[in-house]
């Protein structure tokens, strides 16, 4: 597993070099994403702050929940506490938004803004219960990094 993301983490690198348009790279990002890890991810996407909540941005799977606000469900705590959760089994957590009965494990990564601000997550969803691991949240926290970076966040 290793290896697939670091070659991910280079081939994010080279597809959105030179680009700035914020949409099309999460998009790209997203696909990239999904692409690598087809059997683990189930749904893949970036949920953006805007208006005081998080607002759906590019994603890849089945439909999903259009707005979250801070503090519920997954994505508002990890933008709430502004760190990285893994949660083995979404139905264990408390205030799980349920937006598709097929989601198991999830993780979120905030992405952290140059001034210290979470500017939206990344959030990865899997059918399987305990999907997601530290290696997992190494390299995606590299990813989210790589993006806020890369898009001035």
């Amino acid at each position: 597993m290793k290896k697939q993301y670091e070659l991910l983490i280079s081939q994010l690198r080279a597809l959105i070099q030179g680009e700035s348009n914020r949409v099309s790279v999460l998009a790209n990002a997203t696909a990239l994403l999904k692409q690598t890890f087809p059997e683990r991810f189930f749904w893949v996407g970036f949920y953006m702050v805007a208006d005081g909540e998080l607002q759906l941005g590019p994603f890849q799977g089945t439909v999903a929940c259009y707005h979250i606000g801070k503090g519920r469900g997954v994505c508002g705590t990890a933008w709430a506490e502004q760190r990285t959760l893994i949660v083995p089994d979404v139905e264990q957590f408390p205030g799980h938004i349920a937006c598709s009965s097929e989601s198991r494990s999830e993780i979120v990564v905030p992405l952290i803004g140059k001034d210290n601000n979470v500017v939206g997550v990344l959030d990865i969803d899997s059918t399987a219960l305990n999907a997601f691991d530290e290696t997992d949240q190494l390299y995606l926290e590299q990813t989210a990094k790589i993006l806020t970076e890369a898009l001035a966040y």
